[in-house]
């Protein structure tokens, strides 16, 4: 530890609990980055610095990403809760330092809460003491979709998947109250089918176009009748998502967990996920399978030279 032998407890556990916060972090945002399908490479930054007098002039960021047509970046990733990111000027001074020392676009990968966005830190402005940005200009100035291929999309309503119940044997009933009872029947799934927009028939769906249901908030609906039950999960009308927060749940449907586990031991599997091979070829597909309505290409407010002009 760098900190020492003599170093406080407080001090101790301080440096510890940002290590638990960073290093999930920056594996989650190296997942991401893979299974978008853009990222050629992308490794985490050895940051013992040597001579130790290199610290007062530069901050080793968090990783190195290569991208398809766009070369590489640095990238410094950050967690918080707050609705506002603030670097010290010195931290903000030895990062564009370091940015410049290699030539490289030196970016910033912040986690608010569920949601990743992803921008340069020349978006950052100096307040009284700090640089500062707050999430709204973090958000309009995201490259996480032109660059690592984020997308927004929304489901069809009406699209989801519908079980048929037979009642084959009833086996007791229970009076709840004077207008109610409960009754106990042997039953028996007899189809299940997936429907696409408008509820209408689709029995040839691709199996990855039925996988991204499951990243979905589904609507339950039940229709009852005196020999079956008609048991639907179906897109409602409202909401969008983003293409990173529907890994987070495809990985917990498949783990049957409710997070996706360990980041880092994800970044050492051949497949990310097992059911979807490329995501955004998937959505694709699905849109033209009519469970995707629309997908949204999201460009930043002000686009950076690095990624108007494309790698050579």
């Amino acid at each position: 530890m760098e900190l020492g032998v003599k170093a406080d407890a407080a001090a101790l556990a301080h440096r510890i609990k940002l290590l638990n916060l960073g290093l999930p972090a920056e594996d989650e945002f190296s997942v991401i980055c893979a299974w978008l399908g853009r990222c050629r490479l992308v490794h985490k930054l050895d940051q013992l610095q040597a001579p130790p007098s290199s610290r007062d002039l530069y901050q080793v960021p968090d990783l190195l990403a290569d991208f398809v047509d766009h070369g590489a970046v640095l990238i410094e990733v950050k967690v918080t809760t707050r609705k506002s990111l603030s670097f010290r000027p010195d931290y903000h001074r030895r990062l564009t330092a370091y940015a410049a020392l290699l030539g490289k676009p030196m970016l910033i990968a912040w986690k608010f809460h569920t949601l990743w966005v992803l921008f340069d830190i020349r978006h950052m402005t100096l307040a009284r003491t700090n640089f500062n940005i707050s999430y709204g200009d973090a958000m309009r100035q995201s490259l996480l979709g032109p660059l690592v291929g984020d997308v927004m999309f929304k489901l069809a309503p009406g699209a989801g998947v519908r079980f048929d119940i037979a009642k084959e044997e009833l086996l007791g009933t229970r009076q709840e109250s004077e207008t109610a009872f409960t009754e106990e029947w042997r039953m028996r799934f007899t189809s299940v089918d997936f429907v696409k927009g408008g509820g209408l028939p689709a029995p040839d769906l691709h199996s990855e176009t039925q996988q991204i249901l499951t990243a979905w908030d589904l609507e339950p609906r039940e229709e009852h009748f005196d020999d079956r039950i008609a048991l639907s999960y179906i897109v409602g009308d409202e909401g969008v998502q983003f293409a990173h927060t529907a890994l987070v749940r495809v990985l917990a449907w498949e783990r049957r967990a409710p997070s996706p586990g360990d980041w880092r031991a994800l970044l050492r599997t051949p497949r990310i996920t097992r059911t979807i091979e490329n995501f955004p070829r998937a959505l694709e597909r699905a849109l033209g399978e009519g469970v995707v309505s629309h997908i949204f290409r999201i460009a930043p407010a002000d686009k950076p030279d690095f990624l108007a002009k494309p790698e050579a």
